[in-house]
């Protein structure tokens, strides 16, 4: 049989090398998440270029995952040129990031697992940090409670409890998103309402800048549905 048929040492050799890369950062990644139904990992690469420590292109994909209580939906992930530590990851240690990653993404967020995100205190500070900015004055005793959010067409509409423990205060905010830029978020038409009472209605708005690390193409709201697609740059 012609020796063409058979694989050669090298490319065994290589097999192996992206078999233990893919693993390698397969568990890099299950280490960021608490929780993942699914996670696909695809790399291509040289031989030279694996063994230099270069991956030139690395997509992700992972569907109901968890980050820091942060429920994502369905996210894909591509990265190109990505430096790591080669030597140490084929001895079994950690895979780590020598330089920044420019990562370009696609992420879905539906609006029941925005709703059991608001237990995460990431999202919760977040939320109660814009609020004490939209109501400087009128600032709330107690932090509030967030019990649910509602998307509709570019509109955000949550609802929380606010006041002391033995209180349920109904708290409403509204408002419409925009994105201005590529690094902006604008808050458009908000409203706030505290047990009936408008403490903010009008032509209101409010900047959130998200850093030069991150460069959104497109964020879009729909009835049950956050969509957004961009570029962000992961640091090591």
């Amino acid at each position: 049989m012609p020796e063409d048929n058979f694989p050669t040492k090298s490319s065994h050799k290589i097999r192996l090398i992206t078999n233990a890369l893919t693993a390698a950062l397969k568990l890099w990644l299950r280490a960021q998440v608490s929780q993942v139904s699914q996670l696909e990992v695809e790399i291509k690469a040289s031989d030279r270029q694996i063994l230099s420590g270069c991956i030139p292109w690395v997509s992700i994909f992972a569907s109901h995952a968890v980050y820091q209580g942060l429920y994502i939906t369905r996210i894909k992930l591509i990265a190109e040129n990505i430096q790591i530590n080669i030597g140490s990851v084929l001895k079994g240690k950690p895979l780590r990031l020598l330089e920044i990653v420019p990562v370009v993404g696609d992420l879905i967020v539906e609006e029941k697992d925005l709703n059991n995100s608001l237990a995460s205190e990431l999202l919760s500070t977040a939320l109660n940090d814009v609020l004490v900015k939209l109501l400087p004055e009128n600032c709330l005793q107690s932090q509030p409670k967030w019990q649910k959010i509602i998307l509709d067409n570019n509109q955000i509409t949550l609802f929380a409890n606010s006041g002391a423990t033995t209180e349920n205060i109904p708290l409403e905010v509204r408002f419409d998103l925009k994105l201005i830029g590529n690094q902006e978020l604008q808050l458009i038409h908000i409203q706030v309402i505290k047990n009936d009472v408008a403490l903010l209605e009008g032509e209101h708005n409010y900047h959130l800048d998200l850093g030069s690390d991150v460069d959104i193409q497109e964020l879009s709201l729909i009835p049950g549905q956050l969509v957004c697609r961009g570029r962000i740059n992961v640091n090591p």
